[in-house]
């Protein structure tokens, strides 16, 4: 009896390690999809959609058999959810995309007739697709803001990608496709999140920008700049704010300072003064009109580029993800605006000469050559008029704009010593400099449109990329004899010259002056 009563245990014990399914190696747990659609929708009459909705929003429901598609209540919930937090997460407007509207729809979702519930999934499916244009291309279109911008705009298959959603991808992974993919983006999305930390500004007063404020004066608006410092974070609060310019004080405006692009120096004068005459509003206009125009950003800058921030005054050369160097640019004036492009280069030329630019004969050169005929020997500039060299006695001011004009090569060439050249409608360019104490200088926003960089023989070697032919010796030689030499590049190395003034590193906001009135602009623009 004992026996037969320990077989049936084993047989029992058997029978349930039969039962429990063996662990496959290295499988991953099977997560059920949120967002596929996997519920049978109502049938939209195609006809009466054609009749009442634009041709993208009939392709849609073309894709998917013209059947309502957002069918499951949790789904309907979620993104309505996330288009309410848009404007937290991601720096959108919800009113865009009819959140009230919807909520009420799914409030009110048991008592909806067929007719209201067909219509309530249009118009999730036209909030979905609107929220992901602006979060893929923006809200605006730049060329109705900036006359001085030569980007292709972003194209983004909305319609496909929420199709794909509902095949297969979740929400989270449709929203990172149409989002941005940019470093910069994710961190001006860090600094919206850091901002809205911010409590409101109980105080706020425009300071006088011609005050010089100098370590240990006394002023009657320090206690102010020292509260304003403390709302910033830059200064622990203290019980009493004297009118003393003290060391603390001092330390906070140097990093004050540092965190918006301003000489480090301690000195609370005209610059300062600018950066805090800000309020928080400002700096939350700042913010959203950077995350804007990166949405207009080139989504895929190549694996080889040359990237310039205009108002940070700085290039850098990036490769495979690795910024390889950094260096000082000069940029347009605000008068003669460096232009937002993306192009490829197509050359370098060493001893360049320069044809002087129409808005510079415009300018500068009709004005001063007028008065002193000599202006034409002391640039070194020779002037042409159908292919014949004229002599500047012979030259008539009247009809300067049909003359062209040529500087030699040299080291008092405008251009410098190289040129990099890249197709623009503006007909700018990347080059060297004859006044290179203009490096030194903080803000350096004094060219006429061009881009002058700083030390630029080792980037044309970089450039050339041939240590046999093209090392940086063999450029210096080729440049002392002042021959004019054009190389073309054998890689493709993309230029983009982009304009941000706002960001975040380490978990603090960074600023730089906005040196076009961009921001004001498009934030103006953006809230219409």
């Amino acid at each position: 009896m004992k026996n037969l009563l320990l077989i049936f245990v084993l047989l029992a014990f058997i029978s349930c390690k039969k039962d429990k399914p063996e662990a496959v190696p290295g499988a991953k747990p099977v997560v059920k999809n949120e967002f596929k659609k996997d519920v049978k929708g109502l049938v939209i009459d195609s006809t009466a959609l054609i009749e009442d909705e634009d041709s993208i929003v009939v392709d849609f429901y073309r894709m998917n058999g013209f059947e309502t598609v957002w069918n499951k209540p949790e789904i309907r919930e979620a993104l309505i959810f996330m288009l309410q937090k848009t404007g937290e997460e991601e720096g959108l407007n919800p009113a865009d995309y009819y959140v009230n509207k919807l909520a009420v729809y799914e409030k009110n979702k048991p008592l909806l007739t067929t007719e209201k519930r067909i219509a309530y999934d249009i118009l999730l499916t036209k909030a979905m697709r609107k929220y992901l244009r602006h979060l893929s291309r923006g809200k605006l279109n730049p060329l109705a803001v900036y006359n001085t911008w030569d980007l292709k705009r972003n194209t983004f298959d909305t319609n496909r990608l929420l199709s794909g959603g509902i095949s297969g991808d979740s929400v989270s992974a449709i929203i990172e496709k149409a989002r941005p993919p940019h470093q910069m983006y994710k961190q001006l999305l860090t600094a919206w999140r850091l901002i809205n930390r911010f409590p409101e500004e109980k105080e706020f007063q425009v300071l006088d920008t011609m005050l010089k404020i100098k370590r240990r004066d006394t002023s009657d608006v320090m206690p102010y700049i020292k509260r304003k410092l403390v709302f910033w974070k830059e200064l622990e609060p203290q019980d009493s704010l004297s009118k003393i310019y003290d060391r603390k004080t001092y330390n906070a405006v140097i990093n004050f300072q540092k965190r918006h692009g301003l000489v480090p120096d301690g000195i609370i004068s005209r610059g300062t003064i600018k950066q805090l005459n800000y309020s928080l509003e400002d700096r939350k206009g700042q913010i959203l009109a950077n995350l804007e125009r990166w949405r207009w950003f080139p989504r895929d800058l190549g694996e080889h580029y040359v990237i310039l921030n205009i108002p940070g005054y700085l290039l850098s050369v990036v490769k495979d993800g690795d910024t390889l160097e950094q260096k000082r640019i000069v940029v347009g004036k605000n008068a003669r605006k460096s232009p937002v492009l993306s192009s490829a280069f197509s050359n370098v030329i060493l001893n360049p000469t320069w044809t002087v630019p129409p808005t510079i004969i415009e300018r500068d050169l009709t004005p001063e050559a007028t008065r002193n005929r000599g202006y034409f020997a002391s640039k070194n500039i020779t002037i042409y008029r159908n292919g014949k060299v004229v002599k500047p006695a012979d030259w008539i001011p009247s009809q300067s704009k049909k003359y062209r004009y040529v500087q030699k090569p040299g080291d008092d060439n405008s251009l410098g010593n190289v040129k990099f050249n890249y197709p623009s409608r503006f007909m700018v360019y990347l080059h060297d400099t004859n006044h290179k104490e203009m490096f030194i200088m903080h803000n350096r926003s004094y060219s006429s449109g061009c881009i002058r960089v700083e030390n630029p023989l080792p980037l044309a070697a970089h450039m050339l990329n041939d240590s046999i032919k093209w090392p940086l010796d063999s450029i210096k030689k080729v440049v002392d004899t002042k021959k004019t030499t054009s190389i073309t590049l054998k890689e493709k190395i993309y230029i983009h010259e982009l304009y941000w003034t706002a960001w975040s590193e380490n978990g603090q906001l960074i600023f730089r002056p906005d040196i076009y009135d961009w921001d004001r602009r498009l934030y103006e623009a953006l809230r219409k």
